[in-house]
């Protein structure tokens, strides 16, 4: 004989029938007072189960970006770069950041996709908040900064559109500090995956991980910068999944990495470290990744062969689509790098930081790229 369900379990089996069905009429059926109902309401929104409004549920629920949102200035040398001197370039403006870019390129996927940043309010920073909403991307727990600029990245890119020099202003970065993320804490329960990129402060990034092994929420944390891998904690528990690119893996291990196999070598010295999966970029020779469902060592999977246009948002691409397709296969890490290596090489035969064209076709074609 079944056990009978608690007042808890029966009030999420009646708003699931009925979304829209008031506490009073709960209250009424379940024959509990309104404060008990409100009680067990937050309860299920503390568990992630509802989210809050009209009773939405989770299989709705945002993919919930963090940290970067700027302006993207590229100046691409018109033949062979010569340091010390001035360079003939053509210049080209869009709206970037690892975090935006991330949330757009899910947006682009038809994943709902919401993000957390800091923008000033000038000019820049309203044309961000513009375009994000065009896209569809909530932006309700971003940080309006008065009287500041919004940051900015200056890539240098050679004729051949490979990156040479890039310079970043991300000091609003610093304002989505601990206080302020946990604030925001209906944003990040409400959340089906977190995504934040390492432009955050140490503290924050430590309260997204503590969150994340607390609530069992797939945190996914995206390097930005050697000089920022500082702010990885020693232990990287919480962490579902780490993406970073080799150089920024040598400055987290202090140690210089020659070949594939010292770098799965490394992949796994960070999952004794706490994090459950790693994704290791190599740029054009495609990535080294671990698959912790299959407790085998890290593969090697080369990326396709095309055509560079520019490089600037390849990773952020490659990020989003791993994201996306964990989002609707939570189980399958080579897929989902099969499918970040193929919108990033899409994303490096345009010119600008995001595909603008829809992404879905990455989730119906069959992948091309097979581990090595």
């Amino acid at each position: 004989m079944s056990k009978p369900l608690s007042k808890k379990e029966q009030l999420f089996a009646l708003v699931s029938a009925n979304p829209y069905v008031s506490q009073q009429e709960l209250a009424d059926v379940l024959q509990l007072s309104r404060s008990a109902i409100a009680g067990h309401i937050a309860a299920l929104i503390r568990e992630g189960r509802i989210l809050g409004r009209a009773y939405t549920f989770p299989g709705t629920r945002a993919i919930l970006c963090i940290g970067g949102a700027n302006i993207d200035r590229k100046l691409r040398t018109l033949a062979a770069l010569q340091m010390g001197t001035s360079n003939p370039a053509s210049q080209t403006e869009s709206y970037g950041g690892v975090a935006r870019n991330i949330a757009e390129n899910l947006a682009r996927q038809g994943v709902p996709a919401a993000l957390i940043c800091a923008v000033g309010d000038d000019v820049s920073g309203k044309g961000l908040m513009a375009h994000a909403d065009g896209t569809r991307i909530d932006t309700s727990g971003s940080l309006h900064v008065a009287g500041a600029c919004s940051g900015t990245y200056t890539a240098i890119l050679d004729n051949a559109g490979e990156l040479v020099l890039a310079l970043a202003h991300m000091e609003l970065c610093e304002l989505l500090d601990r206080d302020y993320l946990a604030g925001c804490r209906p944003q990040l329960n409400a959340a089906a995956m977190i995504v934040a990129d390492m432009n955050l402060p140490s503290d924050s990034i430590q309260l997204l991980m503590n969150e994340a092994a607390l609530n069992n929420k797939p945190l996914v944390i995206v390097a930005v910068s050697q000089p920022k891998m500082a702010r990885l904690p020693a232990s990287l528990k919480g962490v579902r999944l780490l993406i970073l690119n080799q150089t920024e893996l040598e400055q987290r291990l202090a140690t210089k990495l020659t070949d594939t196999s010292a770098i799965i070598e490394a992949c796994a010295q960070l999952q004794a470290q706490g994090v459950t999966d790693v994704i290791v970029t190599l740029g054009a020779d495609g990535i080294v990744f671990t698959d912790s469902k299959y407790n085998a060592p890290a593969q090697y999977l080369p990326a396709p062969k095309v055509e560079v246009v520019d490089v600037t948002g390849a990773g952020d691409a490659f990020s989003a689509a791993v994201c996306g397709s964990l989002h609707h296969a939570p189980e399958d890490m080579l897929l989902a790098c099969q499918r970040g290596l193929q919108l990033a090489a899409l994303t490096i035969q345009t010119d600008t930081s995001v595909l603008q064209t829809p992404h879905t076709t990455i989730f119906n074609e069959e992948p091309s790229c097979n581990p090595i």
